[in-house]
């Protein structure tokens, strides 16, 4: 058994491979985007494909966004010190915020797990911290913000990731980050902001979603609304699945959902399937959600109690991560959904009460969790220089705790990362310099739509195409 001050040394001795310096490095960036962006929209929806384009025209941040395979394949030619465990593989600024533990409570941690796979951890900081930067300049804050923020990310990882490698397995194993914890270190210009985000996560409920996305149909059975183009049932006049789509030749939703279900069930500990059987479905429809994620297949299902009580679960598809092709190492599962799953469990403190997966028709992989409960996320263009370096912190933060939670090598990633400013040097210059690589191919992008090889529509041109 080795002593903390060996495993340390082992992450330090890690340096004459891999120096903090050399990870400032682009990797492979000479390279056409649009080949990569078409890459990633196989086996997608097709008309939906151009709603994920139009998402991405938005700005360069959007763009950054919605294309994690990109940024993947350039860090593939960069180099690493050598550790790989499992890592979120999309761990931009936006795919953390608030979600509720089983026990009602909120915690704040990374919440997007789609394309989590074993791989390097140094790819999850870079992508964290070059998306601060693409986003503080998309919102105008300036140079010594994007500097401060960026630095502000690495710092609370390296501070939290010592922190770590000093605790016991299961100390490491528990901790989290809850919002009360937030509340008590937040400064009087981040408390308004930290305090908005509990009271909104209160409201997120199940109850409080029922009237915005239902009503009763002319037989007074509750159905889920249809609000084109984020959601819209698959059988009726109102779908934008295409014409040739397998799922339309099942007479409607209810065949899939029990497909779903006969599959789903056994992934749930045996006190939550009994849970789940005090619940009736009574409607199920596609909702288009994200970025990134427009285009793959997501439903939701609305079920209630006995008592009437709703309860919405989101079956979400789970694609290969766009690491699969990038790093040696594979996954330890072949189901996609298991992975996405898997990969959440290990690294959150807690997850959603009803995170399972499923196999649908034709042997698509599905993962299955709450919709909306508790879920905040952050509202970036509310923030002021110094939340946004706050915001940047806790990310900073969560992002250690999982890795170090996922890994179990906190003491070799903290002897590698050191107590100075190495690391914050060499990944301020990488954000600063990918970011104008973004900024690049955000330009060949708007490029290729305006030249129609790539089509891309807005929500009002979808919602048009379906006004009465």
């Amino acid at each position: 058994m080795t002593t903390l001050k060996e495993r340390l040394k082992q992450g330090k001795d890690a340096r004459k491979n891999c120096s903090r310096s050399s990870q400032a490095s682009l990797g492979k960036i000479n390279r056409d985007p649009i080949p990569l962006i078409k890459a990633s929209s196989e086996g997608r929806v097709k008309s939906l494909v151009e709603l994920r384009y139009g998402r991405m025209l938005v700005s360069p941040f959007t763009f950054y966004r919605g294309n994690a395979l990109l940024q993947a394949h350039d860090l593939a030619g960069t180099q690493n010190m050598g550790l790989v465990s499992p890592i979120c593989g999309d761990s931009h600024l936006m795919n953390f915020g608030g979600f509720a533990t089983p026990e009602r409570n909120l915690l704040f941690s990374v919440n997007d797990f789609d394309e989590a796979h074993p791989g390097p951890w140094e790819w999850d900081l870079k992508r964290l911290v070059a998306s601060f930067v693409v986003a503080a300049r998309d919102l105008r804050h300036g140079e010594t913000v994007e500097e401060t923020v960026c630095r502000q990310v690495v710092g609370a990882y390296q501070q939290t990731m010592l922190e770590c490698a000093q605790q016991s397995a299961l100390e490491t194993w528990y901790e989290s980050i809850s919002y009360d914890d937030l509340l008590q270190q937040a400064s009087k210009n981040t408390l308004e902001h930290v305090q908005r985000a509990i009271d909104k996560a209160e409201r997120r409920t199940h109850a409080e979603l029922l009237p915005k996305i239902s009503e009763r149909d002319a037989h007074g059975r509750l159905i889920i609304r249809d609000d084109l183009p984020e959601i819209f049932h698959l059988h009726k006049n109102t779908t934008l699945l295409d014409a040739e789509d397998d799922w339309l030749r099942l007479s409607d939703w209810r065949p899939l959902y029990k497909t779903f279900m006969s599959d789903y069930r056994s992934t749930l500990q045996a006190d939550r399937r009994d849970l789940l059987s005090r619940f009736h479905v009574h409607d199920m429809a596609f909702k288009v959600v994200g970025v990134g994620s427009v285009g793959t297949r997501c439903l939701v299902a609305l079920l209630t109690d006995e008592q009437g009580f709703p309860l919405f679960l989101q079956f979400k598809e789970a694609r290969p991560s766009v690491l699969t092709h990038y790093v040696k190492a594979k996954s330890r599962v072949r189901h996609n959904g298991q992975r996405v799953v898997e990969g959440q469990r290990l690294m959150q403190s807690a997850s959603d009460l009803f995170l399972g997966w499923a196999t649908g028709p034709n042997g698509r992989h599905f993962y299955v969790r709450q919709l909306r409960d508790m879920k905040v996320s952050a509202e970036l263009e509310n923030f002021d220089a110094e939340t946004f370096a706050a915001y940047g912190h806790v990310c900073g933060r969560a992002l250690a705790r999982a890795h170090a939670k996922a890994s179990g090598c906190a003491a070799q990633i903290s002897g590698y990362l050191g107590k100075g400013d190495a690391l914050a040097d060499a990944l301020f210059k990488y954000a600063r310099t990918y970011t104008d690589q973004n900024e690049r191919d955000f330009e060949r992008f708007q490029l290729a739509c305006r030249k129609g090889q790539l089509r891309a529509r807005s929500e009002a041109d979808f919602a048009a195409d379906h006004l009465p």
